[in-house]
């Protein structure tokens, strides 16, 4: 995510809920031979340090296949969410995350399941106790007016109204707003999208269309994706489609936004692939393009998987910035929300190879601008601890990029890009945390590196000019 401009993105901190009542919190015994475990219900939150109510345990998603019609007269949505999914333990019940709208029915493995509803949790009794390690299916037939999420710095996420339609928006905990889920990065899953809308809308949601019929479109995203990158956007666009290296890619621009001065991101878009497969490896996903949206209230653009979200007519910078998160932030994604330097400290380097790569500021060049900038907060605290309302700080953005900077001069360029390409192949599609990448550099450059990763990442205060080369 690009941060919001004039100010620091900031995320509510969801309060943890305890959403199972005394009757479905009592031990059952699953169904199958005595030596199973009991089922017990699944946890409420997915444990994470900055935001304790996101998220649930006792399951793995696999697969979303959403059913969305919405009319923006009214902004009414109804809807039904396929969910399937493998238990990891012995499940009497379990949670998802849904903020507003009303569920008028609930099904685990074709049988009617107990609903009850407490904050943003969902909990759902199966009429059978879930196995450990086998796969169940949930349908959720839900609707409403989707609720908008407005943060503390007055950045919003959700479901947010557009002009002629609207933008569903997820980091970090906007998912909730319009299709239950387990909303945490750790649980990634593919995607299945059937949008219908008004005739003269267009839908656009993440991966390849694979039909359009009349207001009805149909999107299928094969690989993993977090909760937080799903998109879908609604309104009147300028489509192209075409193909690049193979895969389909899909630019979607509102009218409003064609601005005559920016790149056209039919040649922006797979130049940017091109450059990034490179340096960083394969690109990752089997789609691309991009979504242009009339969208002044919402002040940021988004990674949002396959086809980034840009709020107007976006800079190259920006552009470079978005898709380079398809592989670090996208493709490979961090575990938990205080690993974000991990998606954006490589993006806003990624920006600065750019630049270099382009003729203009070397890398060197902006590690030194940031190290003697002022006028930002970058040393306000470590890339690695940020609090919640500061997950888009300049620490999480900058200094998360000079970190990488630093490991770059200590390793050099060969083993540093090496580096990269492993990072991007070995964790495709995966989760990642911050001692990963700190094993993986110093596995493949041989070198003890704690002193740099001490204290460019770890570090509270700003490192003394000494340490600068």
């Amino acid at each position: 995510m690009r941060r919001r401009r004039g100010s620091v993105r900031a995320f509510a901190l969801l309060a943890a809920t305890t959403a199972i009542a005394a009757a479905t919190a009592a031990t059952v015994t699953a169904c199958g031979p005595q030596n199973d475990a009991p089922a017990e219900p699944g946890a409420t939150g997915a444990g994470d340090s900055l935001f304790t109510g996101i998220g649930n345990g006792g399951y793995d998603v696999q697969h979303y296949g959403l059913t969305l019609n919405y009319q923006p007269d009214g902004d009414h949505l109804n809807a039904k969410a396929d969910i399937t999914a493998r238990a990891t333990q012995a499940l009497s019940s379990f949670n998802l995350d849904l903020d507003g709208l009303t569920v008028r029915s609930a099904t685990v493995n074709g049988k009617s399941a107990g609903v009850r509803r407490k904050g943003t949790e969902l909990t759902l009794t199966p009429h059978d106790a879930l196995r450990s390690g086998r796969d169940f299916t949930t349908e959720i037939v839900y609707d409403g007016k989707p609720k908008q999420i407005t943060d503390p710095d007055e950045s919003t996420e959700g479901w947010l109204r557009t002009d002629d339609g609207a933008a569903a928006l997820g980091e970090p905990t906007g998912a909730m707003a319009w299709f239950p889920s387990n909303d945490h990065p750790s649980d990634k899953a593919s995607f299945d999208f059937t949008v219908t809308v008004p005739k003269g809308l267009t839908a656009v949601a993440n991966g390849a269309l694979t039909a359009q019929h009349g207001g009805t479109f149909t999107w299928h995203s094969p690989e993993p994706m977090a909760t937080y990158l799903a998109s879908v956007v609604i309104g009147e666009f300028r489509v192209k489609q075409f193909k690049a290296d193979g895969r389909p890619v899909y630019i979607a621009v509102d009218p409003d936004e064609v601005d005559e001065d920016s790149r056209d991101l039919t040649k922006l878009v797979p130049e940017v692939i091109q450059w990034g497969s490179r340096l960083f490896g394969p690109y990752p996903f089997s789609s691309a393009g991009a979504i242009v949206d009339h969208t002044p209230d919402v002040g940021y653009s988004l990674e949002t998987q396959t086809k980034p979200f840009f709020e107007a007519a976006p800079s190259e910078k920006l552009v470079v910035h978005e898709m380079s998160h398809q592989w670090f932030g996208d493709s490979v994604t961090p575990s938990s929300w205080k690993d974000m330097w991990l998606n954006e400290g490589f993006a806003v380097y990624a920006e600065w190879i750019w630049e270099e790569d382009h003729g203009e500021e070397t890398v060197q060049e902006n590690f030194h601008n940031s190290y003697t900038d002022t006028e930002g907060d970058t040393w306000a605290f470590p890339p690695t601890d940020p609090p919640a309302d500061e997950i888009s700080g300049d620490p999480v953005y900058i200094r998360g990029a000079m970190v990488l900077h630093k490991v770059r001069e200590a390793v050099g360029d060969k083993t540093f890009f090496d580096i990269l390409r492993a990072w991007t192949s070995t964790y495709r599609y995966g989760n990642v945390d911050t001692q990963k990448f700190i094993d993986l550099c110093q596995s493949m450059s041989g070198k003890n590196l704690g002193g740099v990763f001490n204290t460019w990442l770890f570090q509270k205060k700003k490192p003394a000019a000494e340490d600068l080369p």
